[in-house]
């Protein structure tokens, strides 16, 4: 049986990674991973976190089965976190998943099983993982631009572009931090891209994976509140990997936003039977961590102050780059690289570019020019931006002419 098995395609990203560990350069920098690290290098676990498990401990009530839909407690507290504690209980439904990806592919299946090979829109460039995702559960993937000539949203381009979504199609959008981009819509795109949606009947999948890390908490949930607010039906896949630091722990959910308790009903348990054969149910410690740090004033505030200062330090980082880069002599392209959000930076090089940035100067970046900003330690953003300097000195060099602000990047 094995023998007939096509040789299958690797994972780009651990690819890099694999390909880092191999390098014996000590000056070598990896940016290739979206987790969080400090100025010396580590991943910490937050210090709410760690109470929230020593509590957990002592506690130790039992390690039997939660139920298909996960932690209950968990569940309430993340729909109340992501929705506003006012929004009406018979206004969605919410389960716990295997993480963000998880989550995305059971509310994948779920649009399979409702209208089979239905049309989901997402961006082009988009998470490496969505159309993976959405292809495996039947679904049809089609692209739409996101940024303009000088990085930043394309609001006037996504609105047209959108515009040809049909009634019943899915229009997948990152709730803040765009990965891979950083690239974010103002309010005032979130409002019209609300209006849109009522207006021609498609149904937002909104990703929710960097909340709090970008404009601070409630900043970085108002735009999902935004849709929530306005359409009928809304999907929200929702990972505590990064603002939670619950990494390999694989904490997640999935919520269904209705306006009907039968429809609510109804997508619940389809969700239910999705996991059943998938994984049967959800590990249960990281939402227990998640369930007592929100269930606790002291512990949530502890968290949300940790949050803050993983927010402020990558901000710092990211202006700290763009600050370096522009004395460097590319004023443009730090000034694009500052408006950015989140965990991630795209540099403005092309993917032999990024393989010069590896080969020549041991910084390891994906393809596309995404790096994590939010892995790097503050004394070493200097180099980076030598780095990334001299690889643009030198593409100018070659072509004998000055490089457009961020030539290539418009689609």
């Amino acid at each position: 049986m094995l023998e007939l098995l096509p040789s299958p395609p690797t994972d780009p990203l651990w690819d890099l990674t694999a390909e880092f560990a191999a390098d014996r350069r000590p000056e070598r920098l990896n940016l290739v991973l979206g987790v969080y690290r400090d100025h010396t290098g580590r991943t910490p676990v937050m210090a709410a976190v760690r109470e929230a498990e020593i509590r957990l401990a002592e506690q130790a009530e039992s390690k039997e089965y939660r139920g298909l839909s996960g932690n209950t407690a968990f569940n309430r507290a993340m729909q109340g976190m992501v929705l506003g504690a006012e929004t009406p209980a018979d206004r969605a439904v919410t389960v716990q998943t295997v993480a963000g990806s998880g989550a995305l592919r059971l509310l994948a299946d779920l649009v399979g099983r409702t209208r089979p090979g239905t049309t989901v829109w997402i961006s082009d460039p988009a998470y490496v993982n969505h159309r993976p995702i959405l292809e495996a559960a039947g679904l049809q993937v089609r692209p739409f631009g996101w940024r303009d000539a000088d990085g930043a949203f394309d609001a006037e381009g996504v609105l047209r572009e959108l515009g040809a979504a049909r009634r019943d199609d899915v229009v997948l959008l990152q709730g803040c931090c765009h990965n891979p981009t950083g690239a974010d819509p103002t309010l005032d795109a979130w409002e019209a891209l609300a209006e849109l949606a009522v207006r021609e009947g498609w149904v937002p999948f909104v990703d929710l994976a960097y909340h709090g890390l970008g404009d601070g908490l409630e900043a970085d949930l108002l735009p999902t509140r935004i849709l929530a607010a306005r359409v009928p039906e809304m999907l929200i896949a929702v990972s505590c990997s990064k603002n939670f630091g619950l990494y390999s722990d694989r904490t997640g959910c999935a919520m269904v936003l209705g306006t009907s308790a039968r429809a609510l009903g109804h997508a619940e348990t389809a969700l239910q039977n999705a996991a059943r054969t998938l994984y049967s149910m959800p590990p249960e410690h990281g939402a227990a961590i998640v369930a007592t740090i929100l269930g606790d004033d002291g512990l949530r505030a502890a968290w949300r102050a940790e949050l803050e200062a993983m927010r402020g330090r990558i901000t710092a980082n990211r202006a700290d780059l763009a600050t370096h880069l522009g004395a460097l002599g590319h004023g443009a392209r730090a000034r694009a690289l500052d408006r950015q959000k989140g965990m991630f930076s795209m540099l403005p090089l092309s993917a032999g570019q990024m393989l010069e940035l590896r080969r020549s100067h041991a910084v390891y970046g994906t393809t596309s020019g995404r790096i994590n900003i939010a892995g790097i330690a503050g004394h070493r953003i200097p180099r980076l931006a030598q780095a990334v300097a001299a690889v643009l000195d030198a593409a100018q060099q070659d072509t004998g002419r000055a490089p457009q602000p961020l030539e290539g990047l418009a689609r």
